[in-house]
């Protein structure tokens, strides 16, 4: 029969009408609670043998009287869940079944359908007007079957409702007047009694009320409505209209439906009827459970709940895995069941879940992002009045405990949420969003209202848990010996591990709590601890005193880095709210300073004797050609610069001075390193037989001083002096910090550069006697041997020991090695072409020699560079051998080519000049000189004038056998003589197109009684002559004015190199001559200042 929650009342008999319950007002179902009963209230989510039994009693009950079909993903076999609620409960097989058989003798519940009926659409128009007024008829059959899964064999009939379920079980909607598309959202609870046999069926009625004609011809919109009109003239007056039926069999329900269903006609004249909306949900009523009689289904529902979730959490975690907050398929199933089967509204639902899982959360480990749902759902459907006074105060509760326990939490987040655990970070700011969404709820503020403001809250929680923190890692580096050494090993720890966690709060920590809730978590923490720091460094330094031995003061020194460290990590001065307590912490440790710098030097010289010591000079591969020592070496100087960099001591003056003790440190290692790696050269050489590997040795000390210089010459870098001096600027003088730090590094640079001068001047010593020996006897090796042939012992020498050197030397000292070589080879070929000038052989093939040394001593761009080849000696050896390695004749060619020259660039006519016209004739082979004059000449004679005449011959005259000189006519007294004469030789162009070839016009003073004075001479160059070139006929020849010169004074390397070869007379002839016109020249010298 059906039940509504104030009392029954009995339908009016004529009108039909059905108990209709609306949404609004449905009321809690379950009979009021006995005033002796007590609700399950446990302090955690472990429960006693007794509440532990009664709530397995109530899940028990809730599978065996399960209604509907399972939902999808839901767990349809109960024999599943029982087993799953025995493991979950932890129940022995025995006291399982029972507990099962006492279940089974429990009394059943009532069986319920709670059937809404939501709304309809596309209904059909019965009315004049298109519409309808429609209602609903809705009922239970119970005890007929229908054949073939469906109640198809009543689905034509009309009235279904009305002819087959009493009218005591028969139900009403509300009257929707002209519509086709009616909204009811009406609830009634049906009862039945086995599911297996029962069928639920709703009819859609058209209300027909008693109308005037008037009335009826008001509405009528059309020829449809006309129709009608006739049509409602043959019914009964007061006759519903049928617009259509549902009918469903309950077992092919599932546990909750919320479907569109089609309404059904009872004939084919109108298939298409339209839809209705129906919500259906099987539901018990007085179930004879302990539980249920006692407590508020959500309150049982909850324990239902925390049990399961616990059970969830205990087995992931045996599984050595986390709970995603995900429940197991079987029991999402008995959890829905028993909300469903106990009417439990979406808001009861929600509120169960938020107090089980918050109390959960505070005892297991589980996502907190499980708190969302809750809270959001809770939230979405919050209405105050709703809640009795005892459930709003377990609310408030819930509130109070988790904002309690997070904060306790958020307290001890850095053990809670270690960063070791990959997810920590989620799981913080998860819960940190669990808060904020908690406290901004509607029902947090009006049940909590006197709650202080959430980032208040956490950032005092911040700063108690800081400094708990603090204390804990104090207490943890707490030494069992109270000595200084001990003491301040602990300290260090200490800081040490508030940097590392200072790091972490900047790096991950405070990026969370800086996003949710826009606090700065870092800047809090660090001011917190560097005043815990600042007191605990103060009390230990007031400590120790002045008693600062080696060890405590290397102890000294890593706290200070390491304070130094903490000091950086703070915000800027312009930043600062007030001054830190570690502002100035440098001036605590200004004691320790010395022991500081002594403790450096002594532990770089004991590492560079100790490498010393053990090195053996072999080169440490073939591109690393120093030894381990300076390997050694090079750490050791990185590690006073990483020193002196970790110092950075912030007073500018006391700065100064430590870079200059730390540089003079530096140098003097350096040069005791010079000392000690010659010294082990010495021991390990002395018993050794063969040079070879003596050298060897020797070239790894050059190497290993090299790359001691390069080291050296890093520290301005490494110690950052343009800093430096930058600080220092305003207090000490740009000459007093070149008198100090510039002055040190370059004594130290140049003592280096002597040791490896020195080293590289040894080796070469040892190559500079091979070399001599081979030039000597390159010039002593007979005629026939071609130069290329007598030069090959030299070659070989020098390829094999450059070679060697080349592998054993870095490449500046191969290139200063080079260098020496070089200039000694340079010296030795001097010395050696200046014993041979009167050979032309060996000079030649020392020029061969020369050529060669010099493509040698290059090796193709990897040795010595160009400029360092072609010194002033390289040049003067190479004329002087291209010269006396020529024959007589190239060298007479060459002594007119220098003439020519001199001829260019003489423009002076103090000698006087000629005037001449030459021109060549290709057809007749012909040179045509026209002597026109010349002017300006000297007085020569005793009279003050001269008698001049001009000859005419062509240089050189190898060249030219067959031609003899051409003179002019003798002018008396003439120094303006007009020649106007003309000359022409017979000569073939080709030797007059040869470098050297001249026309020389000597000007004579022509004396009866004596030798001809010589008033000068001019060289016409024959390759200039207008015609010689080609082969065309000169046309208008231009004249040629040429300056009259003197041969040189001081004699012509020449000509000295030509007197030189006493057994060639052509070549005596022509020095003859040249030395009588020089001669002549020497006499007339006084005479050219008139």
């Amino acid at each position: 029969m059906a039940t509504l929650f104030s009392r029954p009342q009995r339908r009016p008999p004529l009108l039909r009408q059905a108990i209709k319950i609306r949404r609004r007002r449905v009321r809690d179902l379950q009979d009021p609670r006995p005033p002796w009963a007590q609700e399950i209230e446990p302090s955690s989510h472990h429960l006693s043998p007794e509440e532990r039994a009664l709530l397995y009693e109530e899940a028990l009950y809730t599978v065996l009287y399960r209604l509907g079909q399972p939902e999808p993903n839901h767990v349809g076999e109960s024999s599943e869940l029982l087993r799953y609620l025995q493991e979950a409960f932890h129940m022995e097989p025995e006291e399982h079944q029972q507990m099962l058989t006492r279940v089974q003798q429990l009394e059943k519940p009532v069986f319920c359908l709670k059937a809404t009926v939501k709304q309809a659409k596309g209904i059909l128009g019965k009315d004049v007007s298109g519409f309808s007024d429609p209602y609903c008829l809705l009922g239970i059959e119970q005890g007929t079957t229908v054949s073939g899964g469906s109640p198809g064999l009543r689905r034509r009939q009309k009235a279904v409702v009305r002819h087959t379920i009493p009218e005591e079980q028969t139900h009403r909607t509300q009257v929707i007047t002209q519509t086709l598309n009616p909204v009811w959202d009406e609830t009634f609870i049906l009862e039945f009694e086995d599911i297996s046999n029962a069928s639920f069926h709703l009819d859609m009625w058209d209300m027909d009320a008693v109308e005037s004609v008037r009335q009826k011809l008001g509405e009528l919109t059309d020829l449809h409505g006309l129709r009608r009109m006739f049509k409602e003239a043959r019914k009964d007056k007061g006759q519903d209209d049928f617009l259509g039926n549902v009918v469903l069999r309950l077992q092919d329900l599932r546990c909750r439906e919320d479907r569109w269903y089609p309404l059904e006609p009872c004939t084919d004249t109108y298939p298409d009827r339209g839809q209705c909306h129906l919500q259906f949900q099987f539901i018990h009523k007085r179930r004879a459970t302990t539980a249920s009689r006692s407590q508020p289904s959500y309150t049982v529902h909850r324990h239902l709940l925390q049990r399961l979730v616990s059970h969830e959490v205990t087995q992931h975690q045996a599984g050595s895995t986390s709970w995603d907050g995900s429940l197991s398929s079987q029991a999402a199933t008995i959890l829905f069941l028993h909300a469903t089967q106990k009417d439990l509204s979406d808001f009861h639902r929600s509120l169960a879940q938020w107090l089980a899982y918050s109390r959960l959360y505070q005892s297991l480990e589980f996502p907190s992002s499980c708190l969302l749902f809750p809270i959001t759902s809770i939230e979405y459907q919050w209405i105050q009045g709703r809640l009795k006074a005892e459930q709003l105060e377990e609310l408030a509760s819930s509130f109070s405990s988790l904002l309690a326990y997070g904060l306790s939490l958020i307290r001890r987040f850095r053990s809670v949420f270690p960063l070791s655990v990959p997810d920590s970070p989620a799981r913080l700011q998860s819960l940190l969003r669990v808060l904020v969404q908690m406290c901004k709820m509607k029902a947090f503020g009006e049940l909590c209202p006197d709650s202080t403001p959430l980032p208040s809250l956490v950032t005092e929680a911040l700063r108690a848990g800081t400094v708990e923190w603090f204390h804990l890692k104090q207490q943890h580096h707490q030494p069992m010996m109270q000595g200084l050494l001990e003491m301040g090993k602990a300290l260090l720890s200490l800081v040490q591990d508030i940097i590392g966690d200072l790091h972490q709060c900047q790096r991950t920590w405070n990026k969370i709590f800086h996003n949710v809730l826009k606090i700065d978590l870092f800047a809090m923490a660090f001011l917190e601890l560097q005043w815990l720091v600042a007191k605990r460094v103060q009390d230990h330094i007031a400590a120790v005193g002045g008693s600062v031995t080696p060890e405590v003061g290397e102890s000294l020194f890593q706290l200070y880095v390491s304070l130094k460290e903490l000091y950086q990590l703070g915000p800027l001065p312009s930043e600062r709210d007030g001054v830190l307590a570690l502002e100035g912490f440098h001036r605590w440790f200004q004691p320790a300073i010395p022991s500081w710098l002594q403790k450096t030097y002594s532990v770089a010289l004991a590492r560079v004797q100790r490498a010393v010591q053990m090195d053996q000079l072999v080169p440490l591969g073939e591109l690393t050609k120093h030894s381990t020592s300076a390997v050694d070496l090079s750490t050791c100087f990185a590690q006073i610069s990483h020193t002196a960099r970790q110092l950075d001591w912030p007073d500018p003056e006391e700065a100064f001075m430590i870079t200059v003790k730390f540089v003079e440190d530096t140098c003097r290692l350096a040069l005791v390193y010079c000392s000690l790696i010659k010294a082990r050269a010495r021991d390990l050489s002395a018993g050794q037989k063969d040079q070879g590997q003596a050298a060897n040795m020797l070239c790894v000390v050059v190497n290993d001083m090299e790359q001691l210089r390069l080291v050296i010459g890093k520290l301005p870098t490494q110690l950052a002096w343009e800093a430096l001096e930058q600080r220092v600027g305003a207090v000490l003088e740009q000459e007093q910090l070149q008198n100090t730090l510039h002055a040190q590094l370059q004594g130290a640079l140049a003592g280096l550069g002597h040791e490896i001068r020195t080293g590289v001047r040894t080796l070469a010593k040892q190559l500079e006697a091979g070399i001599a020996k081979h030039i000597q006897k390159l010039v002593g090796i007979r005629e026939s041997v071609l130069p290329e042939d007598a030069i090959l012992p030299l070659m070989k020498f020098l390829e094999v020991k450059l070679c060697y050197m080349n592998t054993n030397l870095v490449q500046e000292n191969f290139s200063s090695l080079l260098s020496l070589l070089w200039t000694h080879t340079l010296t030795v070929l001097a010395e050696v072409a200046a014993s041979q000038r009167s050979c032309p052989l060996a000079c030649s093939r020392l020029k061969f020699a020369l050529q060669n040394l010099e493509i040698c001593f290059y090796a193709e761009g990897c040795g010595l560079p160009p400029e360092a080849l072609h010194t002033a000696t390289f040049q003067a050896l190479q004329r002087d051998l291209e010269l006396q390695a020529a024959s007589s004749r190239e060298l007479v060619h060459k002594y007119f080519c220098s003439r020519l020259q001199q001829q260019a660039a003489t423009t002076s006519e103090e000698l006087g000049a000629v005037t001449v016209k030459a021109s060549y004739r290709p057809s007749e082979q012909k040179l045509r000189v026209e002597l026109l004059s010349a002017s300006n000449l000297l007085p020569l004679d005793s009279n003050g004038s001269s008698d001049p005449f001009v000859q005419l011959t062509l240089e050189p005259r190898h060249e030219f056998p067959e031609l003899a000189p051409r003179e002019t006519q003798k002018h008396k007294k003439d120094l303006h003589p007009l020649f106007d004469e003309t000359f022409e030789f017979l000569v073939p162009a080709e030797p007059c197109q040869k470098d050297g070839a001249c026309l020389l016009l000597t000007v004579l003073d022509h004396d009866t009684l004596g030798t001809d004075d010589l008033e000068g001479e001019a060289f016409l160059p024959l390759c200039s002559v207008p015609g010689l070139a080609g082969t065309e006929e000169p046309g208008e020849v231009p004249q040629t004015r040429l300056p009259l010169t003197y041969p040189a004074p001081d004699g012509d390397p020449i000509l000295q190199l030509l007197e030189s070869r006493k057994g060639d007379r052509e070549a005596q002839v022509f020095v003859r001559l040249r030395r009588q016109r020089a001669k002549q020249a020497s006499q007339h010298g006084p005479r050219l200042g008139r």
